[in-house]
């Protein structure tokens, strides 16, 4: 029963984003923000919904390492599983936007929150304020000056639809991810104690992979199709987003308390050793492309990962 409650609970946190993203996108065009605006603010925000709505009912349920848990892991399937596959998939070229802005910005987000989090192993209301904050300027900063390196990630289907259309996407998909995050959670906390293993796990296992399976089926459909550049840019910043945006209005809404101290002596100290090893792995041995051989280490590290998870 736990599984099936946590195969039904990501599929419908799955279709719950993609109908939000749709409403969120048709409102945006009736409103008349433009694109760019829509793709960085609007887009970015809606397809973070699953892992949002998750973290937030896990802290709310006493569930913090779950929440904790879920952005950790996601930021490390982003860059060691997700990414890793779409260049063994095919080569992919990094924008200059990558050392100038994403990946610094990724670096210090990481920081940061290591920061407030390593001494206390709680992260505060004020925190997560600080957090949010700082997304705001990036994204300010990136309207203002950065405009060009942001890829358009509206969805194909990107045409006005009638009043009626984009309110009922809006309402399924709310009721899509409130349903399936209270499904995902209590399938997770039970199997965690069926099977007499961490919340911790769970949350970086199953929920983390879970949360981060639109982001692969994108990419590896971009790839495939050839049509859209797949931009190291999307994954970092949906990495950024899960920082500054679900664990910072995470936190803001309550305080995130670790139980597991592993989160914070072992699994957030991959998550950076991962973030920082990108950027050798960008001017190196080819510069500004990502091939087959990074895939190949990112993959690696990964499953060594998962390995040090259970063993």
């Amino acid at each position: 029963m736990n599984l099936l409650f946590i195969l039904v609970g990501l599929v419908l946190l799955i279709f719950g984003g993609h109908w939000l993203l749709k409403a969120a996108v048709g409102f945006s065009l009736r409103l008349e923000i433009p694109k760019i605006v829509i793709g960085m603010t609007v887009v970015s925000f809606a397809t973070s919904a699953p892992e949002l709505i998750v973290s937030i009912k896990s802290a709310l349920d006493g569930h913090a390492d779950i929440a904790f848990g879920n952005v950790i892991g996601s930021n490390i399937a982003n860059l060691g599983l997700v990414l890793a596959i779409t260049i063994l998939i095919s080569t992919i070229s990094v924008e200059k936007s990558f050392y100038k802005t994403d990946w610094p910005v990724m670096i210090i987000s990481s920081l940061l929150l290591y920061g407030f989090i390593a001494f206390d192993g709680v992260l505060q209301q004020y925190e997560g304020i600080i957090l949010f904050s700082f997304l705001v300027i990036f994204l300010v900063y990136l309207l203002k000056f950065q405009k060009t390196a942001v890829v358009d990630e509206l969805p194909e289907d990107d045409e006005d639809l009638p009043l009626y259309k984009d309110v009922l996407f809006l309402a399924i998909g709310g009721v899509a991810l409130w349903g399936g995050s209270e499904l995902l959670i209590d399938g997770a906390v039970g199997m965690a104690k069926h099977f007499n293993v961490s919340e911790r796990v769970i949350g970086i296992t199953i929920v983390s992979i879970g949360t981060s399976i639109p982001e692969l089926a994108a990419s590896v459909i971009a790839v495939l199709k050839k049509e859209k550049a797949i931009s190291l840019g999307n994954l970092i910043g949906s990495n950024v987003f899960n920082i500054l945006a679900v664990l910072g209005i995470t936190s803001m809404i309550t305080p995130i308390t670790i139980t597991d101290q592993r989160l914070l002596s072992s699994d957030i100290f991959w998550m950076l050793g991962i973030s920082f090893l990108i950027f050798p792995l960008v001017f190196a041995p080819v510069k500004m492309k990502l091939t087959w051989k990074e895939g190949l280490i990112l993959l690696f590290l990964y499953l060594l990962f998962m390995y040090k998870m259970f063993f």
